[in-house]
C-alpha cells in the first residue's frame, strides 16, 4: 500500500472508533456508515438504517457480531448485486467469507457473547473498548480488501 492508502485505512479505523465511541452509532451502523462515507456515499446515508438492527449480536441477541454484520453490508457497497436474478459476483462471497474467518482468528469467535465474556459488566468501559477496537478492525479490513482489489485506488 502507499501513504495515500495507508491514511486511508488509518481513516476507516478512526472513523468508524469515533462513532461508537461518541455514541453516534453501534458497531454495524459505525462500519458501514464510515465505509460509505469514505467511499463518496455511494448509497444515500440513510441506508444507515440497514444496520440498525444488528449491534449487539443482532438486536442484543448477542449471536453475530455486529461489527461483522456491518463489515459485510460495508462489502456489498462494492461486491454486491441490484437486479433480481442476476449473477452474484465473484467477490462477494469470497470477501465476505475472509472477513468472517479474519475476526474469528484475531479474536477467537464472531459470536458476540463470546466476544465479550470476559467483562463483567456488558456497560463497562473495558468491555465498550473491547467493541470498538473491533469496530476499527472490521472498518480498516474492509477498506484494506477494496484497495487490494483494487476497488479503492
Amino acid at each position: 500500500m502507499n501513504s495515500k492508502q495507508e491514511k486511508l485505512v488509518k481513516k476507516a479505523r478512526e472513523k468508524a472508533e469515533e462513532y461508537f465511541r461518541e455514541g453516534d452509532f453501534f458497531c454495524s451502523e459505525s462500519v458501514l456508515t464510515t465505509i460509505n462515507e469514505l467511499l463518496g456515499e455511494e448509497m444515500p446515508p440513510e441506508m444507515v438504517k440497514l444496520a440498525s438492527g444488528f449491534p449487539v449480536g443482532i438486536g442484543k441477541s448477542g449471536c453475530l457480531c455486529g461489527a461483522v454484520s456491518g463489515g459485510v453490508m460495508a462489502l456489498g457497497l462494492k461486491y454486491g448485486r441490484t437486479k433480481p436474478g442476476a449473477v452474484m459476483p465473484e467477490k462477494c462471497f469470497p470477501a465476505s467469507a475472509d472477513l468472517h474467518d479474519y475476526i474469528k482468528d484475531e479474536y477467537g469467535s464472531n459470536c458476540c457473547r463470546v466476544l465479550v465474556k470476559d467483562f463483567d459488566e456488558f456497560d463497562s468501559p473495558e468491555r465498550a473498548n473491547h467493541c470498538i477496537q473491533i469496530t476499527g478492525e472490521v472498518a480498516a479490513w474492509v477498506m484494506k480488501r477494496f484497495i487490494k482489489d483494487g476497488e479503492v485506488k
